[in-house]
């Protein structure tokens, strides 16, 4: 932006980088890999990989495996939804593979065919680790 001063000012982002946005009648075949934040809304055939979020909008068609931090999905995919957050499926949204994610919140409406993943945040026990002695029981004499 300009100022009375014919100066170049930026505008504070907060450290934070602008979403990457590809339109509807975007199409890409191939692999896509983006940081940050990132919203689909055309036709990929491929892979799309993100270390952060990913937001698939309401036109989006995915021929291919989504794997990010975060994937909000109101569009179609034909492919497995990983991630390492959450994933969100939206009412609008499609889905034909396996969805895998510490946490996934499902819509009312959503079309989803296959299997679910989901562990929770909180730490599995493994069948290695101890587990704590449940303490005795306490017996009582009734007469």
């Amino acid at each position: 932006m300009f100022g009375s001063n014919g100066k170049k000012t930026e505008l504070p982002l907060g450290g934070k980088e602008p979403p990457t946005f590809l339109a509807r009648g975007f199409e890409f075949k191939g692999s896509l890999s983006f940081e940050g934040t990132v919203r689909i809304d055309g036709t990929v055939e491929g892979e799309i990989r993100s270390s952060g979020t990913v937001i698939l909008g309401e036109h989006a068609v995915i021929e291919g495996d989504v794997n990010a931090g975060t994937v909000v999905c109101g569009g179609r995919v034909r492919g497995n939804v990983m991630a390492t957050e959450r994933v969100q499926l939206l009412p609008s949204a499609v889905v034909h593979g396996d969805v895998i994610a510490p946490l996934v919140q499902i819509e009312e409406g959503v079309r989803f065919h296959g299997s679910c993943e989901a562990e929770g945040r909180t730490k599995r026990k493994s069948i290695e680790e101890p587990r704590e002695a449940a303490p005795p029981a306490v017996r009582h004499r009734v007469s």
